[in-house]
């Protein structure tokens, strides 16, 4: 029988040090480098935003950080509760801006839902969707994403997304994201403060994020962090339990839906694993024995990031110019 020694304890970390050493970069690339009196922190009342604002009033102080709450009319009922609590919980001031307005000018809903009924034609008021993909380890057939849509008398309908629609439905729900970003620059042009993003290595790794949207900041504190390792810094922290016991969403779609029904196709520890693996050319069957896989089921998640990583290239590439 063969022994393994790879598990979950590879990504155990001491949050405490963490924690000091995270919140002296904040302090000294904010105020020394960036020469900004604070941080603005887009709270989302899920975990890794909770994290990096627990972090910049440590390393800022309360008076030095400002959240911003902003809902729209497909945010879920439990964002607006744990992004208040975490905001009174940290004691900063805050502000909440319902960008539904602006996401109806810019034709958000209007341009998705034309998508979206291009594929399912009854589509209309009062439904609810999302887009999901198959699991990553069920098999190597090439996963394309599908569009769940209920109407509202609870009916459900599932459809393949051909590729024409999928783009337009992801562009047009990528104007939450701008839009939001550009009400955290406001902001921070207002006070002097500099914009802290809340991607985990996860996302940064893998591109699950949008371009010029959340993932433009003037900081990133927790980019070099698993999510695994988001949690126990939670912890840490003293970030409530209720966020701490939230399941990952993307809370983007009218329908609930989990980060690992849409991007990464296995839970999020799962997912960690994986890639500390594929960044420390752990075996393939040593990985699979820790999660209770095959290797060739990790195998196939090894693809899958390495995929990911191919189109995250150009997320993550500046603007361009001529040499």
């Amino acid at each position: 029988m063969t022994v393994t020694t790879f598990s979950k304890d590879v990504l155990r970390l001491d949050p405490a040090r963490e924690a000091d050493r995270i919140c002296t970069w904040i302090t000294s690339t904010i105020q020394g480098v960036m020469k900004r009196r604070g941080a603005v922190v887009a709270l989302s009342g899920g975990i890794d935003s909770s994290v990096v604002g627990a972090l910049c009033v440590r390393a800022l102080g309360a008076k030095n950080v400002f959240g911003l709450l902003m809902p729209e009319r497909d945010s879920s009922q439990e964002t607006h509760v744990t992004s208040r609590l975490i905001a009174t919980r940290l004691g900063i001031d805050y502000a909440i801006e319902d960008i539904s307005a602006t996401l109806d000018a810019f034709g958000c809903y209007r341009r998705r839902d034309e998508a979206i009924r291009s594929v399912i034609p009854e589509y209309g008021p009062g439904w609810k969707h999302k887009i999901v993909l198959p699991s990553v380890t069920a098999s190597d057939i090439y996963r394309v994403f599908s569009i769940v849509a209920q109407s509202p008398d609870g009916r459900e309908i599932r459809q393949r997304l051909p590729v024409e629609a999928y783009l337009q439905i992801v562009a047009a729900t990528n104007f939450k994201q701008r839009t939001r970003k550009t009400l955290e620059y406001y902001h921070a042009d207002r006070l002097n403060y500099a914009v802290a993003g809340t991607p985990n290595l996860l996302e940064y790794d893998q591109g699950f994020f949008v371009k010029l949207g959340d993932g433009a900041a003037d900081i990133k504190p927790i980019a070099h962090l698993y999510k695994s390792q988001v949690y126990q810094m939670a912890e840490y922290l003293g970030v409530p339990e209720e966020i701490r016991r939230r399941q990952p969403t993307t809370d983007t779609y009218s329908l609930p839906q989990s980060q690992e029904e849409f991007y990464f196709s296995l839970p999020y520890d799962q997912m960690d694993l994986c890639l500390y693996a594929r960044n420390h050319n752990v075996p393939a069957a040593d990985v699979g024995a820790a999660l209770g896989l095959t290797a060739t089921q990790v195998e196939r998640v090894f693809r899958d990031i390495d995929s990911k990583r191919r189109v995250a290239q150009y997320l993550h590439l500046p603007p361009q110019v001529v040499q």
